[in-house]
């Protein structure tokens, strides 16, 4: 049933907004002068050195379904396209060239099987700025910084031992900010680092407040409206914090332009979306099966 919801959904998606706007943005990115490092605002999970044009607005949608093996994969959930892990929906709108700012809302991967994230109901806000750019011949490689939070309204819980038990107003914020260096090589091929330090108010007894992870993405351009990008976060904790069940975020993820717009699918075993929450709840196993199909439909448009 999720599935035809959505084929559905994806089909009157895409054919509302080919009618929708006079001004719509229908460039293909990879007819640019200049070859691209990242061509959407996000890779797969975690955000690209990319920002949004000047006067440009830009829709998202994203969807992460259920494991594709697994114990709680395989034919009787149809692969995971019966289970719903999380989803968000966002805004995001260029400043200047350099300077973006962004507004989602997710479900939250509190109820998705395997999930330990805690949370459900989570509004996210961000600002992003370009500081370089890739030039030949003038600058090596491009660099961005990115700051924002995310705050749920969950319904607090009865039970003072639960993280989502929420004493304060304050503990219900979590912020992250990172530093984006990319670079491509020729036409064809881009890496990213991506250093991320992910701060949460609250956490449990053997979580700890602030988190350091260090990104690393590729993008590997195979035809003029296709390419395969790669991301792994790994993250750095005290030894004595989380030593059991969480793990890496690693995603693959085959990115497609058509008429406007830009479509990623991705398979990753991260169940959350957002840094404040795939980098500290991410614990699926892909040896184990434990990995998901998911994408991201983004349209550009200016008024």
């Amino acid at each position: 049933m999720n599935f035809l919801k959505l084929f559905f959904f994806v089909g009157f998606y895409c054919f509302t907004y080919n009618y929708s706007f006079s001004q719509e943005v229908t460039e293909d990115a990879e007819d640019e002068e200049e070859p691209i490092t990242f061509s959407g605002t996000r890779i797969i999970s975690g955000h690209s050195v990319k920002t949004v044009e000047k006067g440009i607005f830009e829709m998202r949608i994203e969807h992460r379904f259920g494991d594709i093996a697994g114990t709680n994969g395989g034919a009787q959930s149809m692969f995971g396209f019966d289970n719903l892990s999380d989803m968000r929906i966002a805004f995001e709108y260029g400043i200047t060239d350099q300077l973006m700012v962004g507004f989602g809302r997710s479900k939250g991967a509190r109820n998705a099987p395997n999930s330990i994230s805690p949370y459900s109901s989570l509004l996210d806000g961000f600002v992003k700025y370009s500081i370089l750019q890739q030039k030949k011949g003038e600058m090596p490689l491009s660099m961005t910084v990115v700051a924002g939070s995310t705050f749920t309204y969950m319904k607090a819980s009865t039970d003072e031992s639960q993280v989502n038990y929420f004493p304060k107003t304050a503990h219900r914020f979590a912020y992250f900010t990172q530093l984006n260096l990319a670079k491509h090589f020729g036409d064809r091929f881009s890496i990213a680092l991506m250093p991320t330090y992910v701060y949460r108010n609250y956490v449990s007894a053997d979580d700890q407040n602030g988190l350091f992870a260090l990104g690393g993405a590729f993008r590997l351009r195979l035809t003029k409206r296709f390419a395969l990008l790669g991301e792994y976060y790994h993250t750095f904790n005290n030894k004595d914090f989380r030593q059991n069940v969480y793990r890496n975020s690693l995603g693959v993820a085959l990115e497609w332009f058509t008429f406007g717009h830009n479509f990623t699918i991705n398979f990753t075993n991260s169940t959350g979306l957002g840094e404040t929450q795939f980098i500290p709840y991410t614990s699926e196993n892909w040896l184990d099966g434990q990995f998901r199909f998911g994408f991201c439909v983004g349209r550009k448009f200016s008024f």
